[in-house]
């Protein structure tokens, strides 16, 4: 079964080092977890490489709930993917 594409936003640094807001991507079938995503998406090139450095950094939303990143991503619509919130 192929996978529809899934719309991916990028967030505060982790957008400004991407170079991007957001792209419709199709995973390949390896990326299970919100942390396989991140490991695949550093793959990409330098600037991907250099947003996910720090991959346990990362904080991962599939169709807008926080997930850890050793939870599975099933087949969703949007992930969002965003440096650790500082409060104030």
């Amino acid at each position: 079964m192929s996978r529809e594409p899934v719309l991916i936003r990028y967030f505060a640094w982790v957008r400004e080092r991407v170079g991007r807001a957001e792209e419709r991507l199709t995973l390949p079938e390896t990326v299970v977890t919100a942390g396989d995503l991140v490991g695949w998406l550093a793959g990409r090139g330098d600037s991907y490489a250099h947003a996910f450095e720090t991959p346990g950094t990362i904080r991962v939303a599939v169709d807008q709930l926080h997930v850890e990143q050793d939870e599975p991503i099933g087949q969703p619509h949007e992930i969002a993917l965003f440096p650790p919130m500082t409060g104030g």
